[in-house]
């Protein structure tokens, strides 16, 4: 044991532990993966619209980012381990569930509530971590492990999903539903019991966790429908949103145990982490959309080739454990995600003027630079997010990042199939055509926006921006004492 502590930096517990939530995130990411190349069989044997298709996809989003803030606050509540086991638990059954579904609304269904498992799931097991790992070079490491991990899941979920897709796409859902026993098994097995938290005085903030998920749904609804819908139709549903959400912000502000505390959004690095993360997924997940759709359906090509021709951009599955750890030790955190968002950049300019007849090898430069760009930016920016957050915010702070990356990978999903729809005016090629190439101005322009918001980490050196620990500390003491 003193061996491999040595080596590596980890005891073997910690090991141990670090594995079993490596296997969880791994789990997430190679759902989603498997999802995404099997979206046209899905299309083709229910009958589903594109924007109906998009839903599938989104109701996992927004289950997972609408609920996220929720599952942060329940995991520091209740009890880490026990919400981590718990909602895999839901997560395995649900995921199973989905493959039974003979109705797009069914899927739909088993999706929400499957993404919903994975927003209690996810910041508990993130917050096992960032409790459980010394901040510093310990912490740096296996959080850069953990999201090396979920890019793995991601890139073996492509290969996997197109194998199983080619035998029935029912099997894309009851695949991890194997995963997820093994998983839960091993988390019973090598995840420590904890102490249950002391709750007195404390309550869930169930009134903020709905308008939050209300107003989420709402803006991703919104903005799916302006292509399709009314322009009142559209701007009723966006302004119902923000009702929702500036109640959300009221009830925040005045419960004595609020779901997020106001005063951790001092934290600058906190909010640059969390904006951009938005910002990237929106873009990421837009631009995978819309290119499985050009391949499958433009194209003709099957979810085993379309699988194999995106398996590039997983290249972050090896750096991101690997290179990033170096990048982030030698140049700082913020340098890193900067350069990454500028690859995504890159990346996304490389494929706008895409031709009805790309070759591979036009496509590739893209594709691997955005997977560089992956390697560069997911780890360091849940590094960034949760940085000197005190102990009992942290699956508060993971929680706020992961419904950044949901609420953004829903709100780009609607985004882009909003601005292609809008500019496909028949279902012709050429029609097609023209609609990815509109559409694919959306993850550009997230990620463009993204890097600047990040360049302004550049000008902020270490201990120049309050501790929220402390700040934390400082507002709990001036607070009024509840009963």
């Amino acid at each position: 044991m003193s061996a491999l502590s040595t080596s590596s930096g980890l005891s073997a517990h910690k090991w141990g532990i670090l594995l079993v939530l490596c296997g969880a995130i791994f789990l997430e990411g190679i759902d989603v993966a498997m999802l995404n190349v099997a979206l046209p069989s899905i299309r083709a044997d229910l009958g589903l619209a594109t924007g109906e298709l998009q839903w599938v996809m989104s109701a996992y989003v927004l289950g997972y980012g609408g609920f996220m803030l929720l599952g942060g606050r329940a995991a520091d509540l209740f009890g880490r381990r026990q919400m981590f086991v718990f909602w895999l638990t839901v997560f395995l059954l649900f995921s199973g569930l989905g493959g039974f579904a003979t109705e797009g609304w069914m899927l739909i269904v088993a999706r929400f509530i499957t993404g919903v498992a994975a927003a209690f799931m996810t910041p508990a097991g993130l917050s096992i971590i960032t409790t459980g790992f010394a901040e510093g070079p310990e912490r740096n490491k296996a959080l850069l492990i953990y999201s090396g991990t979920a890019a793995g899941g991601f890139t073996i979920g492509l290969v996997a999903g197109g194998l199983l897709t080619a035998i029935g796409w029912r099997w894309v859902f009851f695949a991890p539903v194997v995963l997820s026993f093994v998983i839960l098994v091993a988390a019973l097995a090598f995840v420590p019991k904890s102490a249950r938290p002391d709750r007195s005085g404390k309550r869930v903030d169930a009134a903020g966790a709905l308008t939050v998920t209300a107003a989420l749904v709402l803006i991703v609804l919104g903005v799916e429908r302006a292509a399709h819908a009314g322009i009142t139709t559209s701007a009723g549903t966006v302004l119902a949103a923000l009702a929702f959400f500036a109640a959300f912000l009221v009830i925040e502000r005045r419960s004595p145990e609020p779901l997020v505390r106001m005063g951790i959004f001092r934290n600058g690095s906190l909010v640059r982490a969390n904006l951009s993360a938005m910002l990237f997924a929106g873009g990421f997940f837009g631009f995978q959309f819309l290119i499985v759709l050009y391949l499958q359906e433009l194209r003709g090509w099957s979810t085993l080739q379309t699988s194999f021709a995106m398996l590039v951009i997983g290249v972050d599955a090896l750096l991101s454990p690997t290179l990033t750890p170096r990048l982030v030790n030698r140049f700082g955190t913020a340098k890193v995600i900067v350069g990454g968002l500028l690859l995504a950049v890159l990346s996304y300019g490389l494929f706008l003027p895409l031709g009805a007849d790309w070759s591979y090898a036009a496509m590739f430069p893209s594709l691997i630079t955005l997977g560089l760009a992956f390697s560069l930016a997911y780890g360091p920016l849940t590094i960034l997010a949760t940085e000197g957050i005190a102990e009992e915010e942290q699956g508060l702070a993971g929680g706020l990042l992961y419904t950044a990356f949901q609420f953004g990978a829903a709100l780009g999903l609607s985004a882009v199939t909003a601005v292609s729809v809008a500019a496909t005016h028949a279902e012709t090629p050429d029609a097609l055509l023209d609609g990815y190439r509109a559409g694919l101005l959306v993850p550009f322009a997230a990620a463009v926006v993204a890097a600047v918001i990040s360049a302004f980490g550049l000008r902020t050196r270490r201990g120049d921006e309050p501790s929220a620990a402390v700040d934390a500390a400082a507002e709990r003491s001036s607070a009024p004492v509840s009963r």
